[in-house]
């Protein structure tokens, strides 16, 4: 691949210490503090299980502002704490609708909804079942102003529905993915669940299923990909990556993967109608985080194929995501990053150019920190972060309204889904 004529250098903002909450962290962005500025929630897995089968729940989190001045803690960070091959069941998100964040997050088999300016305990409730805490799915199952009802998860066959009050709504069995997505596709005030491969609408009951499919969905998106489209279609990444509309009609498929582990969808080129499916292919599955080969692919609107990755490195276990607004170009870019084979986080366009190489590598959260329009790159390890932007930007801005949660940044997840 090759360098853009709109390369872009990388801007480092910031450099900040956050060694004081342990290893093994992931990075969870919200304000926290109502100042109209993002903070950084650092979160700690527990040990001792295999999460392969068994979830995560949080040993301990750290809460930060842009400045690296740490705000609270919960929890004592372990000095063996579990990896991250799994999602950790949190979220930041208004849920009361206050006007200010809280910490939704599964800690010594309780739920917990926790101040977000503070970390003091506002509700605890039981868990559904002592498996239901894969993740944290906020959605609008009820008909509420505001999405405030729960989903919660063991790794890969049931889901729980509760509402506000953490009351059970349903509970669904089937091939449910990693993470489910919630979208409103009749517009009639209340979330379908798009429950891996079965669709369900609102009171659980499944519509449909996408047949026949292997393996489990690894990731969902919903967008109007079809240009000509004028209701929301739904792509699924797994053991293919697969069009349906909202009925369950199979528009296409595009099998030139082996495993497609992560999608994300985006207006990545000018010359394609519609919008474009980036993917990450699994083609040879390794035994550590170098071995093994996967490769990004970039398909169109009718799933035919427009280019695919030949790796000459090694490393299997990318993550990509959709990276909008990073400089002022209107076209989105690709975010790649736990690349491996010497690799570091980076962003490239729709043609397979090299927009932005950071210089660390790591792991990577993004948003705009400050509501300044363009979203920041954050490059964290263990216990160093780094603030990237396309150029300079002050942090320290006060005095504003808190900044509201969007959807992307109360949905994280190891297996990134989204909405387009």
């Amino acid at each position: 691949m090759k360098k853009h004529e709109r390369y872009v250098e990388p801007v480092l903002i910031r450099k900040l210490d956050l060694s004081a909450s342990g290893e093994n962290c992931k990075m969870f962005l919200g304000d926290l503090t109502g100042d109209g500025r993002l903070d950084l929630l650092m979160v700690q897995p527990d040990g001792g299980i295999d999460d392969r089968y068994v979830p995560h729940q949080v040993e301990a989190m750290t809460a930060f502002d842009l400045e690296g001045n740490l705000l609270w803690q919960v929890g004592t960070p372990n000095r063996s704490p579990g990896g991250p091959g799994s999602d950790y069941p949190v979220q930041i998100y208004d849920i009361d609708g206050d006007g200010y964040n809280e910490v939704i997050c599964v800690m010594n088999k309780e739920f917990f909804i926790l101040n977000g300016q503070t970390g003091e305990k506002k509700k605890s409730f039981s868990l559904p079942d002592d498996k239901a805490h894969d993740c944290i799915i906020i959605a609008n199952l009820s008909g509420n102003a505001f999405p405030q009802d729960i989903i919660l998860k063991d790794r890969y066959h049931q889901m729980w529905a509760l509402n506000k009050d953490f009351e059970l709504l349903w509970t669904h069995q089937g091939n449910i993915g990693h993470f489910p997505w919630p979208f409103d596709f009749d517009e009639n005030g209340k979330d379908e669940v798009i429950a891996g491969y079965d669709f369900l609408d609102s009171n659980g009951e499944k519509k449909w299923s996408c047949l026949p499919l292997d393996d489990h969905a690894d990731c969902i998106w919903v967008g109007k990909v079809q240009a000509n489209s004028q209701n929301y279609q739904i792509v699924i990444g797994g053991s293919v990556t697969v069009l349906y509309d909202s009925n369950g009609k199979e528009l296409w498929r595009y099998e030139g993967s082996i495993e497609s582990q992560h999608i994300c969808l985006g207006k990545f080129r000018d010359d394609e109608q519609g919008l474009q499916i980036a993917g990450l292919d699994r083609i040879i599955r390794g035994t550590e985080y170098s071995n093994g080969k996967d490769g990004m692919f970039l398909i169109n609107e009718k799933g035919e194929e427009i280019w695919k990755e030949n790796r000459h490195t090694g490393g299997w276990l990318t993550i990509i995501d959709t990276l909008k607004n990073w400089d002022d170009h209107p076209l989105d870019y690709i975010l790649a990053f736990r690349r491996g084979g010497g690799i570091n986080p980076t962003i490239y366009d729709g043609y397979q150019n090299v927009v932005t190489t950071f210089p660390v590598d790591g792991y990577v959260s993004f948003g705009d920190l400050v509501g300044s329009g363009q979203e920041q790159v954050i490059i964290y390890d263990q216990g160093t972060t780094y603030i990237y932007a396309s150029d300079t930007i002050d942090l320290s801005a006060r005095d504003k309204e808190p900044l509201k949660q969007n959807k992307h940044a109360y949905s994280v997840t190891l297996y990134p889904g989204g909405e387009y």
